[in-house]
Order: C-alpha cells, then sequence, then structure tokens
C-alpha cells in the first residue's frame, strides 16, 4: 500500500490559487497523475490534519520541447488537485 506522502508533490503557489484560498478557502496541490480522489482527500486529512469537504482534479498533457528536430522531448504529463476544505478549516501554507 502506498504511503499518503506519495500522493501530494507540492503545493502550487500562483496568484490564481492565492485568491481561491482567500476567498472560497481552497488550496491548490499537484499532485502524480494516478493519484485519485479519495487518496489526495486522505492524504490532506492525514497531513495537515483538517476536514476536507471536496476534491477537484484536472489533467495537464505536457508539452512538446524541441519541435522541429526529429527527436523532440517532453515534458511529463501532471494532474492538479483544488481541494476544498469545511467551514472554519483554514491552511497556513506559507
Amino acid at each position: 500500500m502506498s504511503d499518503v506522502y506519495d500522493h501530494i508533490q507540492s503545493v502550487l503557489l500562483t496568484e490564481k490559487a492565492t485568491l481561491l484560498s482567500e476567498k472560497l478557502n481552497k488550496y491548490v496541490f499537484r499532485v502524480p497523475p494516478s493519484a485519485n480522489k479519495l487518496q489526495i482527500k486522505r492524504a490532506i486529512e492525514v497531513i495537515f490534519k483538517k476536514k476536507v469537504a471536496d476534491v477537484n482534479t484536472a489533467n495537464y498533457a505536457g508539452k512538446k520541447k524541441r519541435e522541429r528536430r526529429a527527436d523532440f522531448g517532453r515534458r511529463p504529463n501532471w494532474k492538479k488537485a483544488i481541494v476544498t476544505l469545511k467551514e472554519g478549516e483554514k491552511l497556513d501554507i506559507v
């Protein structure tokens, strides 16, 4: 069985993510593409000891790099998770 720390790679701190956390109590994390919503929810609850209300995910395809050559490469595919915490819960990430 996998560890809960394997399901959260990093916190995404962008301008949009900051607005979501301030106004709507939603936090954005980068997760592995194989992680599902239940695993992400359990990982947040165990690591941060907060109650999770909802988890939304979005898959992103890796970009092509050096397209004009025959041996082009790709950046890896990744997944973003937007986690909504229950009323009264807050995360102090930064």
